[in-house]
């Protein structure tokens, strides 16, 4: 940072800090913040000023790990990045109103603008990069857990498993279900799994072509497959794009299946 500007911080700080604060309600009423309590924000805007004002200071290593850090702890608090942004592009406001009246030579001027605009964006790079990074995480992380729920195996009875699919299914997804049907397979001790797609908009040749892999690999780890809720347009389209699916049992729904399976199983419903 440009000696000229640490000297202006240094020797204006709180004249700085009082305008900087003053902007920064601003920014308040411009980033639906207004619910947040009072004394929250104010420390907010304490600490971040704070924060910034010894960013000046330090060399550019050590003040973008700190500038990392800080970033990372206000967004798990899901405080909004154009909180920052705004407060910073704010913090460049008043810094340039001061340097203004205090300063009448151009060149100097101009030398500390660049310099200024330059730091200030650089901040602002950052914190971009570290909340896009952050979020890409977040995401991925819960794209996961998605994945996971959208194949569960329920055990139904002893014996019985029923793996209700809904939406789509890509390449990625075959694979959790695959996945997660041997290892359900394996682990409820399943005679008969019973893959429900009433919930599938569209069953292609890709999607049939992962139905009849996971069919295959339950019958090699010693159980059967049941394929249930085949509407009726479902299976014209089946037809259609001549899907061979003649190697296991299908049923028109959840309930045909689970009677089946039941006999497979040499178990009886009995009425009470």
């Amino acid at each position: 940072m440009q000696p000229y500007i640490v000297s202006l911080l240094t020797n204006q700080k709180d004249a700085v800090l009082k305008h900087w604060e003053k902007e920064l309600e601003v920014v308040k009423s411009n980033n639906f913040l207004s619910a947040i309590n009072d004394n929250v924000y104010e420390n907010m805007n304490k600490e971040f000023m704070d924060f910034i004002m010894t960013q000046v200071t330090m060399e550019q290593q050590e003040a973008q790990g700190q500038l990392s850090s800080f970033a990372e702890k206000y967004i798990q608090a899901g405080w909004p990045l154009s909180y920052f942004t705004q407060g910073l592009q704010a913090f460049r406001r008043v810094l340039l109103a001061f340097l203004m009246r205090n300063e009448t030579d151009v060149q100097v001027l101009i030398s500390t603008f660049g310099d200024l605009e330059e730091w200030i964006d650089g901040v602002i790079n950052q914190l971009v990069h570290d909340y896009t990074g952050n979020w890409e995480d977040i995401i991925e992380m819960q794209k996961l857990s998605l994945l996971e729920l959208s194949a569960p195996l329920i055990p139904v009875f002893e014996g019985v498993t029923v793996m209700p699919l809904i939406g789509t299914i890509d390449t990625a997804r075959a694979k959790l279900i695959m996945e997660n049907l041997l290892e359900g397979v394996i682990e409820h001790r399943s005679q008969v799994v019973l893959i429900d797609i009433t919930g599938v908009p569209v069953v292609d040749t890709m999607v049939a072509h992962h139905i009849i892999q996971a069919s295959e690999a339950v019958r090699l780890v010693g159980a059967s497959c049941i394929l249930v809720g085949i509407r009726p347009e479902i299976a014209q389209t089946i037809v259609n794009l001549g899907i061979d699916l003649s190697k296991f049992p299908t049923k028109s729904t959840l309930q045909k299946g689970i009677e089946t399976a039941l006999e497979v199983t040499n178990k009886k419903m009995i009425d009470l």
